[in-house]
């Protein structure tokens, strides 16, 4: 998993409350586990004008110009600001394949799904959850200033736009920890492979007729 340490990037509003994860990723495209290829059908009902199906080539589809996603203001765009219970529906991991597979590093809101949550720190993103009033006044400073982009610093825990004050964010010290060092649940297995080895040989040992 790549690690997530700082981050300078433009910021893409999506400004709808109880964003779910369909909309994220609709149905139809969730027939793969490889974590990659889902970008072009991120939001895919809001971003495009037709309707999608698998195997379809994204660039010549006819895409929705009102969709933030499709503005060149916001071209590159890493950190998407988002209303409260992004994420919610079902518990399809695939969203967060999708956001990460787009280029999407960091969400900003007031608050997220659990499962989607819990979701974006075993893939790398980072969900950070602001009061309301905050994200109320982020999303005036990016419909103000084409180009508004913030600086967020994991180590330090905050997130500051260009020549104002740092805004603070809380996180779980262990889930700041995998995504500071790019640890999935795999690598955080593998951190103990030497007491797992030592407990599979005392196993074999003592019970060696389950190994043959």
């Amino acid at each position: 998993m790549e690690a997530f340490t700082t981050l300078q990037s433009l910021v893409v509003p999506i400004d709808r409350a109880n964003v779910d994860t369909d909309a994220i990723i609709p149905k139809q495209f969730m027939k793969s586990v490889r974590r990659t290829g889902f970008g072009d059908n991120l939001f895919d009902e809001w971003r495009y004008l037709d309707r999608g199906q698998p195997g379809q080539d994204a660039s010549l589809r006819p895409r929705n110009p009102d969709f933030p996603l499709n503005q060149p203001r916001y071209a590159g765009a890493r950190i998407l600001l988002a209303r409260e219970n992004f994420g919610c529906g079902s518990s399809r991991e695939h969203a967060v394949w999708a956001l990460r597979d787009f280029g999407i590093r960091a969400l900003v809101a007031p608050g997220f799904a659990d499962i989607f949550f819990g979701n974006c720190f075993k893939n790398g993103l980072l969900p950070i959850v602001l009061p309301p009033a905050t994200v109320d006044r982020l999303f005036a400073q990016v419909q103000a200033h084409p180009g508004f982009a913030l600086a967020i610093d994991l180590a330090v825990q905050t997130l500051r736009a260009e020549g104002e004050p740092a805004i603070p964010f809380d996180i779980d010290p262990a889930r700041k920890q995998r995504l500071l060092h790019g640890l999935d649940d795999i690598a955080l297995t593998l951190q103990r492979a030497d007491r797992i080895r030592a407990f599979e040989a005392r196993r074999r040992a003592s019970e060696p007729w389950l190994f043959t």
